[in-house]
């Protein structure tokens, strides 16, 4: 799951930033709000952290201008506890949540989480697909209640499919998805995942549409 966050203070954005990654999130970091909001209108992220006091565009600034486009990435505001006042107007102005400084990491995480599983229409951190079934907090995966082992890319790429059960991903897409910015993705590495996935679940479970790209096809 690829995440931005948005945070000007260094010590504060570094631990954060490891903290999530620590629980399998790929985490792409800004420190300032224009930067922030060129990063959150690509398109690239799943969910984004946004600090409210962010240098050259406050986080207000950043949530008004996104939501007044129409663009409905799910955001979590970082607010210090005092900043009741702030939190009220983030709320209004289109945060999905908050937390709270100093951030407990595990219930951002679990927040996060949360926030992606919302928007994709998801009541719980359980997906099912047929015989198939992803737990997002234990991230284990099960194939006929046995428990499947996945490396970590290739769980990251299997809950973007089943988020977007039904859709059609291209492999650009799903790059997008799986890869901040830094890491080296070499020209076949979706399709080395894939086959993976296919060989360790099942060989029909991921469909190529020739041209387009891979899909789960939703359970009738």
């Amino acid at each position: 799951m690829r995440i931005l966050l948005a945070e000007d203070d260094s010590m504060l954005g570094d631990g954060l930033r490891a903290g999530l990654r620590q629980q399998g999130y790929q985490v792409d970091w800004v420190r300032d709000g224009l930067a922030a909001e060129r990063e959150m209108v690509s398109g690239e992220y799943q969910a984004a952290v946004l600090d409210l006091g962010l240098p050259f565009k406050s986080g207000l600034e950043v949530l008004q201008s996104l939501r007044l486009r129409k663009i409905s990435l799910p955001i979590l505001v970082l607010t210090a506890r005092d900043a009741v006042p702030d939190r009220i107007k983030g709320l209004d102005l289109g945060a999905d949540d908050y937390v709270l400084k100093p951030v407990d990491l595990f219930e951002l995480g679990a927040r996060l989480r949360s926030l992606v599983r919302r928007a994709h229409g998801q009541t719980q951190d359980l997906i099912d697909c047929d015989d198939l079934q992803m737990n997002l907090s234990a991230r284990q995966v099960s194939l006929h209640g046995q428990s499947v082992t996945l490396s970590t890319r290739e769980f990251d790429l299997l809950h973007v499919l089943l988020l977007n059960m039904g859709r059609v991903l291209s492999r650009e897409q799903l790059e997008q998805q799986l890869y901040s910015w830094g890491c080296e993705v070499e020209s076949n590495a979706i399709e080395v995942h894939i086959h993976h996935l296919r060989k360790k679940l099942r060989p029909d479970l991921i469909q190529t549409v020739r041209g387009v790209g891979y899909t789960v096809v939703r359970p009738k």
